[in-house]
């Protein structure tokens, strides 16, 4: 019989499941697609796509612990589900109504194209929560899901352009390596090195601010360097933890990639806000794990 958690627990429960430390990450996405496809990040159209991003995300977390909850009873059995805290039906009801809500936001706004891209986000936020376990493209779906959420916000706020395709396509390489090396999280290990490549890809694509000046060369190196000290922990381990720490500063380091991109085109007042993106991640981080 499953004993569920006292009422006073259930809110941290609730934002442990939904990762919600790492909603910072989301918004600075949003704010980088906006922004570089011309739209206006201080409008309430810019509002509505945070919360209907916001939603998508948490309810795909939702989603990622329902599908997972008989992998988590062997693996993790301190999660939320196997552990009793809460039901898994209340769960994948939550994640699927948060998901749907997250998507009708959107669709009620009346821009087809980004209709359109929020769907395929949806779809593939289900299909990376029903089969990423032991999945080798796993790790590429999830990098698709933020992708998505610069296309869908892009779509919304002005035009695609070339330039949000490739930020879209950096930022998901960055994310599937990050992903990968999660996938090693609960072992303290990671296996081949290699896939971590991927995370220098918004270093390339944010090239450009060489060419706009000092404060733009400043946030790239500190994103060069963040990344830097993360892939040291992922390959020397110095202590237990280390991988977890290092994914959980990955993490973190997705609103570092916005505050890049954003810098490349000039955009440095959205790019500092980028960068407050990043610290208020790291400090959520320390009350609600990111993983």
């Amino acid at each position: 019989m499953t004993m569920l958690a006292p009422a006073a627990a259930l809110p941290a429960i609730l934002m442990r499941l939904g990762r919600v430390s790492n909603l910072p990450t989301v918004w600075t996405n949003v704010l980088a697609a906006v922004v570089l496809s011309g739209g206006d990040w201080r409008s309430r159209q810019f509002g509505l796509l945070i919360v209907s991003m916001s939603l998508c995300y948490v309810g795909g977390m939702y989603l990622n612990d329902y599908f997972d909850r008989a992998i988590d009873a062997r693996e993790r059995p301190d999660r939320p589900i196997p552990s009793g805290a809460i039901s898994a039906y209340a769960v994948g009801a939550i994640g699927f109504a948060l998901l749907g809500c997250g998507f009708l936001l959107i669709a009620m706004m009346g821009v087809a194209a980004a209709s359109a891209a929020a769907a395929l986000l949806a779809a593939a936020i289900v299909a990376y929560d029903l089969h990423h376990k032991g999945n080798p493209f796993g790790p590429a779906i999830m990098g698709a899901c933020r992708a998505l959420v610069y296309v869908t916000a892009a779509a919304f706020a002005g035009s695609i352009s070339a330039f949000i395709i490739a930020a879209a396509v950096a930022v998901a390489a960055y994310v599937a390596g990050l992903t990968y090396a999660a996938r090693q999280e609960s072992l303290d290990k990671v296996g081949n090195l290699w896939p971590l490549a991927l995370v220098a890809a918004p270093l390339l694509a944010a090239f450009g601010v060489f060419e706009v000046g000092a404060g733009a060369i400043a946030i790239y190196l500190l994103l060069a360097l963040w990344m830097g000290a993360a892939i040291y922990l992922l390959a020397k381990r110095p202590g237990v933890g280390a991988v977890s720490r290092a994914v959980g500063w990955l993490i973190a380091g997705i609103s570092l990639c916005d505050a890049a991109l954003l810098a490349s085109s000039g955009a440095m007042t959205p790019a500092l806000a980028a960068i407050g993106g990043f610290l208020v991640t790291l400090v959520a981080q320390k009350y609600v794990a990111g993983t």
